[in-house]
């Protein structure tokens, strides 16, 4: 439960930072963070194929 109040509560303070941003940035730091999010995945995706193989 504590873990839960301290997402919100870091979603709330990422939200009002967001909101006092110019929209350029906030698109900007998006797509950096939507990539760097592809990313991880293909990499976890492509290590565990490699750990199950063996």
């Amino acid at each position: 439960m504590l873990f839960l109040v301290a997402a919100l509560l870091l979603l709330g303070v990422m939200l009002g930072t967001v909101a006092h941003a110019p929209l350029s940035f906030t698109l900007v730091a998006a797509a950096v963070i939507g990539v760097w999010l592809a990313v991880f995945a293909v990499r976890e995706r492509h290590g565990r194929r490699r750990e199950t193989s063996n």
